[in-house]
């Protein structure tokens, strides 16, 4: 079982940046799939962005390609989101998550952060 914790979220003005972490604890990580979520408020928890396990394979909701940019650490037991050019549609609270194989699917993440509340203000 992997342990991931959320950090880096807040409020920001359109247009800005926030770089969101998940550190994770547990042998496991570095051959985890890891992917970033998002809910805002009376909405479903929808798929942001994937990494496997390597970082060789990305993948990227349609809504944020070309914005945000998924990366990983192994040796820091760390995934990143790097957010770009935000938008208010953008707020959520974020949830990074962890699985065994590569998918898109959140059912299928086994160990789930506590998540992060983005706000982006108009």
């Amino acid at each position: 079982q992997v342990q991931l914790v959320e950090s880096g979220g807040g409020l920001v003005q359109a247009g800005g940046s926030l770089r969101l972490s998940c550190a994770a604890s547990g042998r496991t990580f570095s051959t985890s799939t890891v992917g970033w979520f998002r809910q805002a408020p009376g909405k479903e928890r929808d798929f942001v962005a994937g990494i496997s396990r390597a970082g060789i394979r990305t993948d990227y909701a349609n809504a944020v390609k070309g914005r945000f940019t998924i990366s990983r650490d192994n040796a820091e037991n760390t995934v990143y989101l790097q957010m770009n050019s935000l938008k208010p549609e953008d707020t959520a609270v974020y949830y990074c998550a962890a699985a065994t194989h590569y998918t898109l699917d959140a059912g299928a993440f086994g160990s789930w952060g506590q998540g992060t509340q983005v706000t982006v203000s108009s």
